[in-house]
Order: C-alpha cells, then sequence, then structure tokens
C-alpha cells in the first residue's frame, strides 16, 4: 500500500493505476464500518483509494476538532489490510493552502437536521469532498447510510456540477446491541455507551409502528421522542421523518421515508437514521 501526503505524490500514485478506481473518503481513527466501505470498494473496483484527514472546515466554534480522535499508525494498519492500494494523508494546509477562497455550497438539502444544527457544517463538507474527487479522479466513491443528509448533499452536489462518479451508499454498520459505528462513541463513559443504544431503539420503536401500518410521520415522529425520553442522559437535538432526497419533512407517507435523530448522550452528539 502506498501512502501519499501531499497532492502531486498522491496524483502521481493515482497515475499509476488504471481500470475503475473506488474512493473511501474517511477522517480516520477508522472502524468496522469504515473498513466495510473499503471491502466494497475492493470488491467493485480494480484499484481503491482513501483519504484521512480531518477536515477542520466542517467544525463549527466549540465542537470536538481538537479532540477528535486520532489514530493514524494504526489506521494506516486497518487499510493494508484490508486491501486498499493508496492513502492520502494530507495535513490542513494541502487541503487549504495560504489564500484558499473557494467553497462549494449545496444549498436546500443542506438546509435542515444537521444543518439547522451546525451552521457551516455541509459547506465544509461539500467543499472537501469536491476536491477529493478532483484529486483522486475515481469511479466510485463509498459513503455510510448512516451519514443520510450527508450523502444527500454529496449526491446533489455531484449531479449539480456534473462530476463524473458514482456515489456508492453502502448499509450502516452496528454494534451488537444496535448502536451504529462511530469515531465518536470512543467519548462515551460505560454509563453513557448503554445509553446511546436509545437512539436505535427510538428507531426501531418507530419502524414497528410502520410496520403495523402506521403512515403519519408525525405519530412516527412522537414515538421516536416517547422513547428518548425515557432516557435521563439522552438531550434531543431532533427527530425527522422526510424526504430521502429532499430532507423535507413529509405530512403524510406515500413513497419512502428517513427517520433521523440526532442526540446528545452526556457531551457526544450521536446522529443515526433508518430508511423506510
Amino acid at each position: 500500500m502506498k501512502v501519499a501526503a501531499d497532492v502531486a505524490e498522491l496524483r502521481r500514485i493515482r497515475g499509476l493505476y488504471s481500470g475503475t478506481c473506488g474512493l473511501v473518503p474517511t477522517m480516520g481513527a477508522l472502524h468496522a464500518g469504515h473498513l466495510s466501505l473499503v471491502a466494497r470498494a475492493r470488491k467493485e473496483c480494480e484499484c481503491v483509494g482513501v483519504s484521512i484527514f480531518v477536515n477542520p472546515i466542517q467544525f463549527g466554534p466549540g465542537e470536538d476538532l481538537a479532540v477528535y480522535p486520532r489514530s493514524m499508525e494504526h489506521d494506516l494498519d486497518l487499510l493494508a489490510q484490508a486491501g486498499a492500494d493508496f492513502v492520502w494523508t494530507p495535513v490542513t494546509a494541502d487541503v487549504y493552502p495560504p489564500g484558499f477562497q473557494t467553497w462549494v455550497t449545496v444549498e436546500g438539502v443542506s438546509a435542515p437536521l444537521e444543518g439547522r444544527c451546525r451552521p457551516g457544517h455541509f459547506r465544509g463538507v461539500a467543499t472537501v469532498v469536491a476536491k477529493l474527487l478532483n484529486v483522486f479522479i475515481p469511479d466510485r466513491a463509498y459513503f455510510g447510510q448512516k451519514d443520510a443528509q450527508q450523502v444527500a448533499v454529496i449526491q446533489r452536489m455531484v449531479q449539480d456540477l456534473n462530476f463524473q462518479v458514482k456515489i456508492i451508499v453502502c448499509p450502516t454498520v452496528r454494534e451488537q446491541d444496535g448502536l451504529a459505528m462511530s469515531s465518536r462513541n470512543a467519548y462515551l463513559s460505560p454509563a453513557e455507551r448503554r445509553a446511546a443504544t436509545v437512539l436505535y431503539r427510538a428507531l426501531m420503536a418507530a419502524w414497528a409502528r410502520y410496520e403495523q401500518g402506521e403512515r403519519n410521520p408525525a405519530e412516527l415522529r412522537g414515538t421516536m421522542r416517547s422513547i428518548l425520553s425515557d432516557e435521563p442522559l439522552a438531550s434531543l437535538d431532533y427527530v425527522s421523518a422526510a424526504d430521502p432526497a429532499t430532507l423535507a419533512e413529509l405530512d403524510s407517507i406515500h413513497d419512502r421515508v428517513l427517520l433521523s435523530l440526532a442526540v446528545r448522550i452526556g457531551r457526544t452528539r450521536l446522529i443515526d437514521n433508518l430508511l423506510l
């Protein structure tokens, strides 16, 4: 596995590979969810590239940029074992050199939910992903369903800006008790880790009502809120029952619906979703 630090070196390495290329963008602190994306890319593409970059511009004031988990050596070992062909590990100045002043803003789909709670977050996401697509020039790029709004924003950007890449959305990987895998789970104390299962339990309760025939989005939102309110360590940011493509809240369900929620367990903010 080859490792590149700067853009020039990455492009030189990328030029060594022909055939279909799959890209897995990450912020490091890799877990089984990330590795499932690499495995999918390895299965479908002739070469696999991975980025490890904690993107500062998608963190807002007071968020966890300074303490975000970093484990570069361990991550590179995991990627080598998973079969990645090359990895880009830039520093911030490589991605945003002095004088950088170009941003990608995807309107509409980025506004609600995470966009409302974390102003500027998706501008940071769209800008860095556009740069990654431009540098890696992949045929396919792999993202997890856990970050459903991020996926919707990237899909909109790719369509609107005519990127020649297919966005592949892979299932959320979960712990045995249902908690969605996330690098931020490392922040949780033992008691908070037990409490964090409330996100999955809330989604499952709403799913059960849906399976029983409930098609009123307000009722599904209410079910999620009810489960969350029973957990004393949980502080709710939002629950949502929205159109999966636009993220607009639904008044009635005739096709697909994305159930999502953001919850603080202690000081740790977690998100999860379920597509029905």
